[in-house]
């Protein structure tokens, strides 16, 4: 190719792809051609009446250009409504959503009228962090037209993008009429969330300020050492760190995320550490009011880390309600670890582990071990690894169930040893003897995990699963609403929806279970452990085709799997579990 065959132009570029292509063309090839079809004449129709150029439709891909972000961003917003409006009239799990990314940057256009360069790569990643419904752009696209349409833009932080030099700022389209729209209530909820009779306060992510990326993990351990002391403080309603942490890296509406998360208070900060020193910056906010109550800023070294926490909490409690003695503080602490290196590893390791996904759990226990090499008796590390072994055995990740429940035990019995009085570390175990069938004894143990700590919203959802297991699908379900309520944004709050899929399912109403099971896998879909439950619920349901389906997405992603792997991983009563092995078994499971 030659100089004069190309030219380099600024161009908005729109890369869209279908979410969940391969599973509708299994379910029935046929139908998905006909609505793909029909999707492209939609792009089409919108991306020329937009002063734009289809460039490709390869697959379930589109490709399009534009003279102006505004041209591209009309057209997006013009194609999800339509798209979103036809999905509307065919069952859930037939509906063709598209994920669309928008950039604004060089191409390089050939004469046959093609692109390629980095404008289009980064469109194709945009697309890839879009909901399937949705529309993400980045930040060149929502400067160039944030103040002409309509629209709000939800900053989704940076991004590191493949084969790009510099990190990708991002933004989540919403407006009204789609996908996720601007209108649209918190997930899992269909109506505002009401404000708790006594103080509730969710604390925000702190920036990172330090200038090193690597650092990330530092600042969100102190988040996640002032939240876990404020939740264990009675008389507060205090959000997951989990719901809070889906604003990391975005800038926040203060009131609009105080009515996202249903609290009244917002703990807001940042935090730079140069060498051995240390500064921690914090505000807290009334988020009902949009004022602001106080601002402090602590310095200190490394050494001073858990004392400069504390003195952070005791001011966010005092100014909550004055009336909180520090030795209701004192007994929230966790027990420290010796070595700060052992606090590093476990804090990186800490999102890993609630991924509920193999690779992620796989890579939390290589670093629980090195937190763990360093200082053999810290608590909150011992336990973690617990939890992930209980992972590899309960959701079919290890050929050697015996091994993976021996370990979870032993750390999770360990860390109690050590720490008995830590909801978190009390959770774990009480988890861990629901996998060993001792459902008394994994409801003591999360029973007093929730009475130290009654925000403890994965506790809760613990609780829940131990219910389903002893066949109480009814209280299982109020369990994992108290969880959803405490924690309405968690990226965990599928596991939530698995757990009600789960509860109708042991009360035989098998058509609620599947909408469930389908919804959480819409949220998770690496989570293909789902689909046994989900296979067994379409048996149920007497949905045999779509059964059969499942069943051999099933069969994809555990090859090995028979009849005695799952019921030697899977926790139901003896009836329960009896009826989901037939259920597998009229599909084909082997024995």
């Amino acid at each position: 190719m030659t100089e004069t065959e190309m030219k380099q132009r600024l161009a908005a570029i729109l890369a869209a792809d279908v979410a969940g292509y391969s599973r509708l063309m299994a379910a029935d090839e046929r139908a998905t051609v006909a609505a793909l079809d029909a999707a492209r004449g939609i792009f089409r129709r919108m991306v020329e009446s937009n002063q734009g150029r289809v460039i490709d439709m390869a697959g379930d891909s589109v490709l399009a250009v534009f003279e102006t972000a505004t041209g591209a961003v009309n057209a997006a917003i013009a194609v999800q409504k339509e798209l979103g409006s036809a999905a509307e009239k065919v069952p859930e799990n037939r509906q063709m959503r598209f994920r669309i990314g928008v950039h604004l940057g060089d191409v390089m256009e050939k004469a046959d009228g093609t692109v390629y360069g980095d404008g289009v790569n980064i469109a194709a990643r945009l697309e890839s962090l879009a909901e399937p419904g949705g529309t993400v752009v980045s930040e060149a696209v929502q400067t160039a037209q944030r103040d002409r349409l309509p629209t709000v833009f939800e900053d989704m932080g940076e991004h590191t993008v493949k084969n790009i030099a510099h990190p990708v700022r991002a933004y989540r389209v919403r407006i009204e009429g789609t996908v996720g729209g601007a209108g649209a209530a918190p997930e899992g909820h269909g109506a505002p969330l009401v404000l708790p009779d006594k103080p509730s306060i969710a604390v925000l992510p702190f920036n990172n300020m330090s200038g090193d990326p690597e650092q990330e993990f530092f600042a969100d351990g102190v988040v996640e050492a002032i939240t876990a002391t404020l939740s264990r403080i009675r008389s507060f309603f205090v959000i997951a760190r989990n719901s809070a942490f889906r604003y990391k890296g975005r800038a926040v509406n203060v009131p609009e995320v105080g009515r996202e998360l249903g609290v009244r208070y917002l703990l807001e900060g940042s935090v730079q550490k140069a060498g051995n020193r240390l500064r921690i910056t914090v505000q807290l906010i009334d988020a009902v009011a949009n004022a602001h109550i106080w601002a402090d800023r602590v310095d200190g070294t490394l050494e001073d880390l858990f004392e400069l926490q504390d003195r952070i909490t005791e001011q966010v409690a005092g100014a909550l309600q004055p009336s909180i003695r520090l030795a209701e503080i004192e007994r929230a602490r966790r027990k420290r670890p010796q070595d700060l290196g052992a606090y590093d590893y476990t804090m990186r390791a800490m999102p890993l582990v609630w991924a509920l996904e193999m690779e992620a759990s796989e890579n939390a226990l290589k670093l629980l071990g090195q937190a763990l090499a360093i200082d053999p008796e810290y608590p909150l590390a011992l336990s973690l690894a617990g939890w992930c072994h209980a992972q590899r055995m309960v959701y079919n990740w290890t050929d050697d169930i015996d091994a993976a429940r021996s370990a979870a035990l032993s750390h999770a019995e360990k860390a109690a040893e050590l720490s008995g009085d830590d909801p978190l570390i009390l959770a774990v175990l009480g988890a861990v003897h629901t996998f060993l069938r001792n459902y008394g004894t994994a409801r003591i143990m999360l029973e007093r995990a929730v009475a130290l700590d009654p925000n403890a919203a994965w506790a809760w959802s613990r609780l829940g699963w131990v219910e389903n297991y002893s066949d109480h699908p009814e209280r299982a379900t109020e369990y994992f609403q108290r969880a959803l309520r405490l924690s309405p944004l968690d990226p965990m709050n599928f596991n939530n929806y698995v757990g009600m899929g789960s509860a109708n399912e042991v009360a035989e109403r098998y058509e609620e279970a599947v909408a469930l099971y389908r919804r959480a896998l819409q949220e998770r879909p690496h989570a293909l452990w789902i689909l046994r439950n989900l296979v067994c619920s379409l048996v149920g349901a007497d949905r045999v085709e779509e059964a059969k389906v499942e069943f051999a997405h099933l069969c994809s992603a555990y090859p090995g799997l028979t009849v005695a792997k799952f019921k030697k991983a899977m926790v139901f009563s003896p009836a329960v579990l009896d009826r989901m092995a037939a259920q597998l078994k009229t599909m084909g499971l082997p024995d």
